[in-house]
């Protein structure tokens, strides 16, 4: 039951994300101006440098913004990271030797002789 759960979710998210890529590069493509607009920004001198930096700033800021369901994409992608990572885990099965007490007393009992 738990391997169906993860299969259904996984392949939510696998859609999710396949149906997020445009605006997750647009926005990553926007971020990635924006990030060197706004260092040259920062170096620029001049007062109309920096009104024509910032305006350009503007539009491209916009433009991420308008990529903002990539997010989206960004949490499927990771609840499909999660969905890999957890296929094959399981919860940790008792061995035989760990289930007979009489074995787990002999081992503390010679333990507690060695001392």
């Amino acid at each position: 039951m738990k391997k169906f759960g993860l299969l259904l979710a996984g392949g939510i998210a696998a859609i999710i994300v396949l149906s997020s890529i445009g605006p997750m590069i647009g926005l990553l493509v926007g971020l990635g101006i924006l990030y060197f607009i706004f260092k040259q920004f920062l170096k620029t001198e001049s007062t109309g440098g920096k009104i024509v930096l910032g305006i350009l700033g503007l539009f491209v800021l916009m433009a991420a913004i308008h990529n903002a369901p990539a997010i989206i994409g960004v949490i499927a992608a990771y609840v499909l990271y999660l969905v890999y990572k957890n296929w094959n885990s399981s919860k940790k099965t008792f061995e035989k030797e760990d289930s007979d007490p009489f074995i787990n007393f002999e081992k503390q009992w010679n333990e507690l002789n060695k001392h």
